[in-house]
């Protein structure tokens, strides 16, 4: 997708006021939001910490440095930093970076990319699309015969598609999950979004994770807002940062009308609301 050109982008989301379920990188999203002239409407769903035990993340990592793996599946960025956060803390970051570039590595999509880069890794497989999907679709091709295959997980319930295709081919996966989610906003916080998606005032809302719309649908359900939530979606715009966020809306029937064509981060995703917003002004 192609950025307007200069003398427009400050007025591509004048007046509009967007809401933001971002934690992590709140001030980003919400400073390229605001720079274009929206209002931001910050309620962060959801966190991001350490897993809450370190002895099973150091220990996938002491069995990577013992013996680097035929195959690293890295799923995101995140899990890549928190990774190397853990090794540093464990004294192996050295080791660790080290027998990460002597593993062949297959990544999700642009973030783990990025954060591999950082560390002067490159990823030798990048997948079909940055979904489970593309994971497999793209690991169809390797031969996993007699190998051993290492997964970083999202998360420690991470729906079992990859693992359950890797053991249909004969591999038992060694997995990690470094990091889990953790709710980063009061309930009230969360019920007031509702609150404000319900009566129109939310022109748009930018949803960057799967988490963010499971921890709203959740709290909506608890509250009995269901109903409130899914008319505020109706009236509101819905973007996603790419197709994992995207399929996750739609399977639990909201609308989503605009998502980034090429590249799945956030400027992309704020350029996809301006183009949106401006049709629709």
């Amino acid at each position: 997708m192609t950025e307007p050109p200069s003398s427009d982008i400050e007025r591509s989301l004048e007046g509009r006021v967007i809401a933001v379920p971002e934690a992590r990188q709140l001030d980003v999203l919400a400073g390229l939001l605001e720079k274009r002239g929206a209002r931001v409407l910050r309620c962060p769903l959801v966190g991001i910490v350490d897993a809450p035990d370190s002895r099973p993340v150091v220990a996938w990592i002491e069995r990577l440095v013992a013996k680097p793996a035929d195959l690293l599946v890295i799923y995101t960025g995140e899990g890549v930093e928190r990774l190397l956060g853990f090794a540093q803390r464990a004294g192996l970051e050295g080791e660790f970076i080290a027998a990460l570039g002597k593993t062949p590595k297959i990544t999700r999509g642009p973030k783990p990319k990025r954060a591999l880069r950082r560390v002067g890794l490159e990823p030798q497989f990048e997948a079909a699309e940055p979904t489970t999907h593309g994971l497999i679709e793209t690991i169809v091709g390797i031969d996993l015969a007699g190998k051993r295959v290492a997964v970083q997980l999202y998360n420690s319930e991470q729906d079992p598609e990859l693992v359950d295709y890797l053991s249909g081919r004969g591999v038992d996966p060694d997995c990690v999950a470094p990091y889990v989610y953790a709710s980063a906003a009061e309930d009230e916080q969360v019920a007031a979004l509702i609150g404000e998606l319900a009566a129109g005032r939310v022109d748009a809302i930018a949803f960057t994770s799967k988490a963010q719309v499971q921890r709203l649908v959740k709290l909506a359900r608890e509250r009995g807002t269901e109903s409130a939530l899914r008319a505020g979606l109706e009236r509101a715009r819905v973007a996603a940062v790419g197709p994992v966020v995207a399929a996750e809306l739609e399977n639990l029937g909201f609308r989503v009308d605009a998502m980034p064509e090429d590249s799945y981060s956030m400027k992309p995703l704020v350029i996809a609301l301006g183009d949106l917003l401006g049709a629709h002004a």
